[in-house]
């Protein structure tokens, strides 16, 4: 038996804590097998790449996408894939956005260990000895996804000692982006990086990048290039400005507050608080109560809509700390916060009238990145208007959050439908479908994996749980 065919063959003989896929989606010529295979042609082992040929190595947020999908068909692997990421953390709590395959050549991805030096410019931070990552962050969904795995086999994860193995090493995460990146003074945590955000290229950035002086175009390669069409990557000049501010944060020894880029992100910070909820559930799984947790939560929700909400254009948008003020550009961040149960009621509609108008919904397959009526939007070029399946499924979430089935149904089948027809493409043109970026990407794989065998919740219910887990968490 092949190494698919291992991954989706249901486990019918113990017990697990959600359906197993009927052996009719299971076929050879199902979503399931096809998703299943990207997974493992991606797996090295101890992670997932999120693409063979243009990201060869462990990428911080995708692994938490990745491990959703995996623990339809390993729950044991999906933990594995959050315990080899976790095990880079720094000892100021960051978990870097990259963890560096050491047998991967140096040319094949830039920037690369070399650059940026962890081990050294990171001593002072805490880096590890051992392996080599980069310095910068990515967005903090890492304990929802350990609690969804734990929900696919709470009883293998707790033979394990898996949550309480993740638990201690997560609160440092959420420490260290309160603490440490509180750059505004507001309670949300601050982004030093457009790369952190994970929305790379995002028209968001504009304004605050063009106070960066570019680095000179000879002082790097980009490897991506080697594997994408120039037209659908980030322009030479704002690659240069890239480079420049990861190069000036490494000169500083990662340093939070020295870095002239700095903005509060309404996605980050909802995924933040949307983590902080799962590590109340963790909590209280572990035998503690969580109380301070949710409280913490709902703090957290009240400073992101008094920071980064607008009223007027009904969509949260980004705060600048060094030019002042909220940025006006919409972008898809400002809707992920749907996915926040405490959002105040008023605020929740807003937000579904905004995914729903003209500015993002008329016309388009799948929700794009960026305003459809905005002067920057292009449909193939990165994060400045193509449609992303992280997103969509974050989106899918919020809107079953929220009591929108209908919605949250149609999107959930344009998520699954568009990734499998797009060859699990990295990202898609909003309007057509059509494929850009690298195929048989590993996150859109996993998420079009998980909304393919993921039952929705009751309204009422937390989206994610199934029945069986909730039951066997309640007796615990």
């Amino acid at each position: 038996m092949d190494r698919t065919a291992q991954l989706t063959t249901p486990a019918l003989d113990r017990e697990i804590a959600y359906d197993p896929p009927p052996l009719s989606t299971t076929g050879p010529g199902s979503l399931h097998v096809r998703a299943a295979r990207v997974l493992t042609d991606n797996w090295t082992g101890t992670s997932t790449v999120p693409s063979r040929s243009l990201y060869p190595h462990q990428w911080s947020w995708d692994s938490a996408f990745i491990a959703i999908g995996l623990r339809h068909l390993s729950p044991l692997r999906a933990q594995t894939e959050l315990e080899t990421l976790l095990a880079a953390q720094w000892a100021d709590g960051r978990i870097p956005h990259i963890v560096f395959n050491p047998s991967v050549p140096l040319d094949a991805y830039f920037p690369s260990p070399d650059f940026w030096r962890s081990s050294t410019a990171g001593r002072a931070a805490g880096a590890p000895r051992t392996v080599q990552t980069s310095g910068i962050v990515q967005p903090p969904v890492h304990a929802l996804a350990a609690w969804l795995v734990h929900l696919a086999d709470p009883g293998l994860s707790r033979a394990r000692g898996f949550l309480a193995a993740v638990y201690p090493r997560l609160a440092a995460w959420h420490r260290y982006l309160l603490h440490r990146r509180d750059l505004g003074g507001g309670g949300l945590a601050s982004v030093v990086h457009p790369w952190e955000q994970g929305m790379d290229n995002s028209p968001c950035w504009d304004a605050p990048l063009a106070r960066v002086a570019p680095a000179p175009a000879r002082s790097f390669r980009r490897a991506d290039l080697d594997h994408g069409a120039a037209e659908d990557r980030p322009t030479d000049l704002d690659y240069g400005r890239y480079v420049r501010l990861a190069t000036d944060y490494r000169d500083a020894e990662y340093a939070d507050r020295t870095s002239e880029f700095a903005v509060e992100d309404p996605a980050f910070n909802a995924l933040l608080i949307a983590s902080e909820h799962a590590l109340a559930r963790i909590a209280r799984e572990l035998g503690a109560t969580g109380t301070a947790r949710h409280a913490r939560a709902q703090r957290l929700t009240a400073a992101l809509v008094d920071r980064l909400w607008d009223p007027e254009k009904e969509i949260f948008l980004c705060r600048d700390l060094r030019g002042g003020g909220l940025l006006p550009e919409r972008s898809v961040s400002g809707l992920v916060p749907l996915l926040l149960p405490e959002l105040p009621r008023e605020v929740a509609t807003a937000l579904v009238r905004t995914l729903s108008g003209p500015h993002f919904g008329t016309g388009t397959r799948l929700v794009p990145s960026y305003d459809l009526l905005g002067e920057a939007f292009d449909p193939h070029r990165y994060w400045r208007g193509p449609a992303w399946f992280n997103t969509g499924w974050l989106l899918e979430r919020g809107l079953r959050e929220h009591g929108e089935r209908e919605r949250a149904d149609a999107l959930r089948e344009a998520v699954v439908r568009t990734a499998d027809a797009s060859g699990f493409a990295e990202y898609v043109d909003p309007y057509t479908g059509e494929a850009c970026g690298a195929t048989g990407f590993s996150w859109t794989a996993a998420l079009a994996l998980d909304l393919h065998h993921q039952r929705p919740a009751p309204h009422g219910e937390p989206h994610g749980e199934p029945h069986s887990a909730r039951q066997n968490l309640d007796k615990s």
